[in-house]
């Protein structure tokens, strides 16, 4: 019982692949998206309350999120009708996450992946607003807001290793 959490987030990065091998409109894509999606939430979840957190379970679950966040930008990005605009926010909180990881290894030797309030609203926001922002940006925009936020937070918190 012990493992499920670290058994889900495994699932996780085999369901991030699987959303590779189908088309994003069919009805596997969005099943596997939205198990991937639970698993996220389950995985801390059931770890904290089995009393089975671990570093390992940390790393594997970070591991599994950068996974799956992948494979849907590889799959979605391209369909997605995103201001241009939004896509240069993208890739500042993109270039932040790289400085805050760099910053890590050279500082520390070793990369650090903090699950803050902040990086857990992001995952959960971005997953619930991706499906959205098929409709309209606002989803995605509010999501942006608290993922630069999230990404700033991270490189304060290094005192913290």
């Amino acid at each position: 019982m012990k493992h499920l959490p670290n058994i889900l987030s495994s699932f996780r990065i085999v369901g991030a692949v699987a959303l590779l091998q189908n088309n994003v409109s069919s009805i596997p894509f969005w099943v596997f998206y939205i198990v991937c999606g639970i698993s996220d939430i389950a995985d801390g979840w059931l770890a904290r309350k089995l009393k089975c957190v671990s570093k390992t379970g940390a790393l594997l679950d970070s591991v599994a999120d950068i996974c799956f966040v992948a494979c849907c930008a590889w799959k979605l990005l391209p369909i997605l009708e995103l201001p241009q605009w939004l896509w240069l926010w993208a890739g500042v909180i993109v270039v932040i996450k790289v400085v805050n990881q760099i910053s890590a290894l050279v500082m520390y030797r070793r990369c650090y992946f903090p699950h803050t309030l902040a990086n857990k609203a992001t995952g959960f926001l971005l997953f619930i607003a991706v499906p959205m922002t098929f409709c309209t940006v606002i989803p995605i925009v509010i999501v942006a807001a608290i993922a630069t936020f999230a990404a700033i937070c991270e490189g304060i918190s290094y005192e913290q290793i």
